[in-house]
């Protein structure tokens, strides 16, 4: 999985931990203003905490065995991988462009509606008001109200100014980048559903205290609960789940030790993070060596001269006496290949890997030439490669009929931080 997947699916998982702790354990609080800003800062600094690493990252370097080559210039080691990472990056944005999307309809629609009503200054807001009867909302520093809802109903008003005064809309702004990045995890959506929760029962708490009898605003609630769908960036009186903002009218303050609640999240945490990070480890293992049955090689016949002119493919059952290296078969070349190899450092430090293979000819005299990148990784993991498989010491060369033959090879090495 590429470095920005893996970090947007570990912030995820950190999101989901801390979203979990609040539904469960601070939901039913009445810290309003302390769940509000924690709910908003712990969720940035679960964005955060994938970036520190508290423990180091060993390297692996792993080569597999060669596969040969068939038909000139073609590989035969099997079709092209399926892009899946390609596939997952590009759903991925889709989901962001489609996230942006909705809002960006919400917010025309709303500054539409905007720009048809009369704009009045009033304590401290800029009142819109409109002669159709539209549920109100706040955004910003504007109140936008139905002149009939502002002449029978008024606590309706002061319930937006409350919006306005608590700087409702800020939240839902800085909560919009975590909707953007994590769009696909649910708890994301609930968790801006609790923060919208969290400014009504505010604003209901500030219009008791601005004198308006409890009882009646409850009244006030029920009726005006059934109307139409408001803006999905807008605080408005008419919010859902009516029976818990009523509850929470009547709930008895919680007990201030509550506040302290979230401290027991701390070592849950760090054991997660302790758990998601590498383990450190001095030596670099040794890597295992694949078996490789290879299926055709590319051979080229010399002449009496012995210059290489006259290519033929022949299936590798048929080769009379396979190319060796060291004694041994071609897995004996990819343990030379091992203990030659070194993790370039910057690529180490930048975490990059990757899958380098590369093509190269086994000579009718045995010396490695022509040796190539077909399919590379990174510069830097692409010239660690060649400079280790242009090393290569003597082969002893296959042949056919009696005769050496040049063998053409693509060889994988695989370049991989050990997690």
């Amino acid at each position: 999985m590429s470095p920005f997947l893996l970090y947007i699916v570990r912030a995820g998982l950190y999101l989901s931990l801390f979203y979990a702790f609040y539904l469960l354990v601070m939901r039913r609080t009445t810290f309003f203003r302390l769940n509000r800003v924690l709910l908003l800062t712990g969720s940035y600094l679960c964005l955060l905490l994938p970036l520190i690493r508290l423990r180091t990252v060993t390297v692996a370097v792993l080569s597999e065995a060669p596969t040969l080559v068939g038909v000139e210039g073609e590989t035969v080691a099997g079709s092209a991988p399926f892009p899946w990472q390609a596939v997952l990056l590009g759903v991925y944005l889709a989901g962001i462009a489609g996230t942006l999307a909705l809002y960006g309809v919400s917010a025309w629609n709303m500054g539409r509606l905007m720009r048809k009503g009369q704009v009045q200054e009033r304590e401290g807001c800029r009142l819109v008001l409109l002669e159709e009867d539209v549920p109100s909302f706040s955004w910003g520093r504007k109140v936008v109200m139905s002149r009939k809802d502002l002449a029978q109903n008024p606590a309706i008003f002061t319930h937006e100014r409350m919006h306005v005064q608590c700087r409702h809309s800020v939240d839902l702004l800085l909560f919009l980048p975590l909707q953007l990045l994590l769009w696909w995890n649910p708890l994301v959506w609930i968790a801006r559903e609790e923060l919208r929760l969290l400014h009504e029962y505010e604003a209901d708490e500030g219009v008791i205290q601005n004198g308006i009898d409890a009882t009646q605003y409850q009244f006030l609630l029920v009726r005006k609960a059934v109307g139409e769908h408001r803006f999905t960036l807008a605080s408005g009186f008419q919010h859902a789940q009516l029976k818990n903002r009523i509850a929470m009218m009547l709930k008895t303050s919680s007990s201030r030790w509550m506040r302290y609640a979230y401290l027991a999240l701390l070592p849950v945490l760090a054991v997660f993070m302790y758990a998601c990070n590498p383990t450190k480890n001095n030596k670099v293992p040794a890597p295992e060596v694949q078996q490789v049955t290879p299926e055709t090689v590319q051979v080229t016949l010399p002449e009496a001269d012995e210059t290489l002119k006259d290519k033929e493919e022949i299936p590798f059952q048929l080769v009379d006496v396979k190319p060796g290296f060291n004694g041994g078969d071609a897995n004996e070349f990819s343990k030379w290949v091992n203990s030659q190899l070194k993790y370039p450092e910057q690529a180490k430090k930048d975490e990059i890997q990757g899958r380098v293979t590369l093509q190269f000819t086994v000579g009718a005299d045995g010396v490695v030439r022509d040796v190539k990148v077909i399919r590379g990784a990174h510069e830097l993991l692409d010239a660690e490669a060649l400079r280790v498989v242009s090393a290569s010491p003597k082969w002893e060369p296959g042949q056919q009929e009696g005769r050496p033959v040049a063998v053409t090879y693509t060889f994988p090495v695989i370049f991989q931080l050990r997690r």
